[in-house]
């Protein structure tokens, strides 16, 4: 048997959390010329530690791999946007930041926050591993440099354009096989008097609104304060003040600084440990207890599409988040079941969702489909889609959600 190390404290890794069975890659959408070709599957089984209760996922593929041409882009939705806007402006507020700062982002994408730093006059820089993406930024002007960060990665940035007053590393910490190069590569990027600020979806909420379509190869981690904290101080970094949000289903925004900054704990950082510590997220039955939950979701979900079937109903899908191919793949769901799945992003329309070959076409065809039911795969922008589709409801179309639940909305 592979002996199994946390990738936090390095504990042996032997608890199960959830076993999702094989899966693809899930940003690996296909072209219609490649549906006839071999398509590699990996286990899709998380496991948490022990001793430190970090959740995670064996790295079958290196991220250079993974992120080597990249299907996702922040842009396409105006939620996030507004979110990322919202961001920039209490961060240039709370930190004073002006023409004389350095910002960076880590995992930048396509420039979508980093334009609302540039509006209001501070220098800045995107690091932004995926080429594909990076380019797309840089051509809208965005200032994107493409690499991995790491320790000496960081080093070697901070040299060549200095140390930032704020890091950003939004929704990113996830994508890290190599934790600890990756929190070091944070450290070397920050002045001693900088901040940090990390952005993740919250174990906590994974659990409780049983979000297992989150895990996929593509996310090698997920987080709680209680697995984080001490992979931050073995780098030299405090967690000062946390925040819990809304986005991606419930997230945390924590922020960092160096420990020899000596910033003061917050009240809400005191308040989070102990919401972990009530909510038992330092007990393994804690973990132990998710899976009839998930085993619940899948059910329900495939019974209301071969009821909607039997019923002669027409069931499309909408958005083709990588959380929905995680869904569908472990559901079994095909085309005969859902026909296609519409989505705004033109790297996607054209395409076929990895493992289930459902067919990716534009937003627009899900309106011209007089469909009974439409399916929103990525439920933590459900308001978002259904106002976008609004004119459907003048024919009864019904909007549905099977995340924490089967939901029928109206």
């Amino acid at each position: 048997m592979k002996l199994r190390l946390c990738r936090g404290c390095f504990a042996p890794l032997v608890e199960t959390f959830i076993d999702l069975g094989m899966s693809p890659l899930s940003n690996a959408y296909l072209r219609p010329d490649e549906l006839d070709s071999p398509e590699t599957f990996y286990p899709l089984h998380a496991r948490v530690c022990s001793q430190c209760f970090l959740v995670q996922l064996d790295a079958f593929e290196s991220p250079e791999r993974i992120f080597a041409d990249y299907a996702y882009f922040s842009s396409y939705s105006s939620s996030w946007l507004a979110h990322a806007q919202e961001y920039v402006d209490d961060a240039v507020s709370r930190w004073n930041l002006g023409s004389s700062s350095f910002v960076v982002e880590v995992a930048s994408n396509d420039g979508y926050l980093l334009q609302y730093v540039g509006h209001r006059g501070v220098p800045y820089c995107g690091i932004e591993p995926a080429r594909n993406v990076a380019d797309i930024a840089n051509g809208l002007g965005i200032r994107t440099e493409s690499f991995f960060l790491g320790v000496g990665s960081g080093r070697a940035f901070a040299a060549r354009r200095g140390q930032a007053d704020l890091v950003i590393a939004n929704n990113v910490l996830a994508h890290v096989p190599d934790l600890h190069d990756f929190v070091g590569g944070i450290a070397a990027l920050l002045k001693p008097t900088g901040v940090a600020s990390f952005e993740f979806p919250h174990l906590l909420e994974l659990i409780t609104r049983i979000e297992f379509d989150t895990i996929y190869h593509e996310h090698f981690s997920y987080f709680s304060l209680l697995a984080l904290e001490p992979v931050f101080e073995s780098h030299g970094l405090h967690v000062f003040d946390a925040e819990q949000i809304e986005t991606h289903g419930g997230s945390l925004r924590l922020w960092l600084a160096p420990i020899s900054a000596g910033r003061e704990t917050s009240k809400g950082v005191q308040a989070l440990r102990g919401l972990e510590r009530n909510c038992a997220l330092d007990r393994i039955e804690t973990y132990q207890r998710f899976a009839p939950a998930v085993l619940a979701c899948r059910r329900d979900l495939v019974g209301f599409l071969i009821e909607a079937s039997r019923a002669g109903k027409r069931v499309v899908g909408y958005g083709a988040a990588a959380k929905g191919n995680t869904f569908l793949n472990y559901c079994g769901i095909k085309a005969d079941m859902l026909p296609f799945v519409a989505d705004l992003n033109p790297a996607k329309i054209g395409h076929y969702l990895p493992g289930t070959h459902i067919p990716v076409v534009h937003a627009r065809d899900v309106e011209e489909s007089a469909a009974d039911y439409v399916l929103i795969l990525p439920w933590n922008i459900r308001d978002e889609i259904m106002e976008q589709l609004s004119s459907m409801r003048r024919w009864g179309t019904q909007f549905v959600t099977a995340i924490p639940r089967l939901e029928i909305l109206p």
